[in-house]
């Protein structure tokens, strides 16, 4: 996930929520049924979509995945605690789990935790693997806990937009 836009030029009115709320069911909606939902016309949805990628509000399109078609079998939310909260190992730990393709979301949290990690893998052998690579063999990691998904009732990464 991206730093928030900071880009006080680009102000969200109550049309670019409508087409973000569209936007977000289905990136692949024709600008024209688009335009006909918002009552505007199809170059201005255009020009609104466009500009809302330069400012950074979209920040890329992207193909959502059923993880039992690849097959991802096993899917983790894993809460790991580091050793300590300075600066060089939290940006140390930050750069590892962006870079590890398994890592679907992380989340720096606080209450006692220091990252909140949602984890893919094909089995669980490939799931231990990952988490000795992870977690085990790296000194600045203190513990981790992985609670392994029975059933996937929700997945969604839709922005509530007002």
């Amino acid at each position: 996930m991206s730093k928030p836009v900071d880009n006080p030029a680009r102000k969200i009115d109550s049309f670019d929520r409508a087409i973000l709320r569209i936007l977000q069911k289905d990136n692949k909606t024709p600008q024209r049924q688009i335009a006909e939902a918002v009552n505007l016309s199809a170059a201005a949805v255009q020009r609104r979509i466009a500009a809302m990628e330069s400012a950074g509000v979209i920040l890329r399109n992207v193909a959502l995945i059923d993880p039992y078609a690849i097959p991802l079998t096993i899917t983790s939310v894993v809460e790991v605690r580091l050793h300590d909260e300075r600066v060089a190992t939290v940006d140390a730990a930050k750069a590892l789990f962006r870079e590890t393709p398994e890592v679907q979301q992380c989340y720096y949290v606080t209450g006692g935790i220091s990252f909140v990690l949602v984890i893919v893998t094909s089995d669980v052998r490939a799931y231990e693997a990952l988490t000795r690579r992870l977690f085990a063999e790296n000194d600045y990691i203190e513990s981790y806990r992985s609670l392994i998904a029975l059933d996937r009732v929700k997945a969604d990464t839709s922005i509530i937009i007002p």
